[in-house]
């Protein structure tokens, strides 16, 4: 762990209240940033600033970037990890509403997290975006055709905004984990979870640790030559 790479950076994080977005605002928080959550709930990560909101709401997103610019200074590292699995369904027992929740949160909420610090970014020449995506958005799972179609826009957003964005000093770019051990696996299936793990060759769950380590590395200048990338932690289920 580098303590001092990100010092002078300022770090939002949606979702990081559990899950992927705490560890990874707790990594930024060690190696120096002055980090934000933005999530349902206040509660963040020890020294992370907490702030409520949701991120199916522009107006939501908008003002939480304004509160983090106002208390730390502009937002330099942006980090979407806030998403829910939507329930493990058939095809033809996704409801019109089912659809529109998962995709509110897991697509609008990242478009409207991306567009609210992109301009800033760009204005002053630096900037780094990871989108959290999921390996379901490059395979499908089944049981789960809102939440595979929203992880996969996801990747076809970061694509389109790391391309608009490409040499500005802004890199915007994707990870797609297969089943990390997060709260997020409680509103899963066993079926479904079983489904995961029998095609991950090192036949485990990974840990939202690992998770962190290679977005902080995409969130940090040591990533200086990829954007509109989608980075692989599947433990080998997908290796492109």
């Amino acid at each position: 762990m580098n303590e001092q790479r990100f010092n002078g950076r300022v770090a939002l994080v949606t979702g990081g209240s559990s899950g992927i977005g705490a560890a990874v605002a707790r990594r930024l928080l060690e190696e120096g940033a002055r980090v934000a959550s933005l999530d349902l709930a206040e509660h963040a990560p020890e020294g992370v600033l907490g702030i409520a909101g949701d991120v199916s709401s522009s107006a939501d997103v908008e003002a939480a970037v304004a509160r983090v610019t106002s208390e730390f200074g502009p937002v330099d590292v942006l980090v979407c990890s806030a998403g829910i699995a939507g329930a493990s369904l058939r095809t033809v027992d996704v409801n019109d509403d089912e659809w529109r929740r998962v995709f509110a949160i897991n697509s609008d909420g990242v478009f409207f997290c991306n567009r609210a610090v992109v301009g800033g970014m760009a204005g002053r020449g630096y900037g780094r975006i990871v989108n959290v995506a999921s390996i379901a958005g490059k395979e499908g799972n089944p049981m789960a055709a809102a939440y595979s179609a929203s992880k996969a826009s996801v990747i076809g957003l970061t694509k389109a905004i790391g391309k608009d964005l490409a040499g500005t000093g802004v890199l915007v770019n994707a990870i797609a984990p297969a089943v990390i051990e997060t709260p997020i696996l409680d509103g899963i299936s066993e079926e479904h979870i079983r489904y995961m793990l029998e095609r991950i060759p090192m036949g485990r769950l990974g840990s939202v640790e690992e998770v962190a380590a290679l977005v902080c590395w995409l969130a940090s200048e040591e990533c200086s030559f990829s954007t509109g990338a989608t980075y692989d932690i599947s433990g080998g289920r997908a290796v492109y």
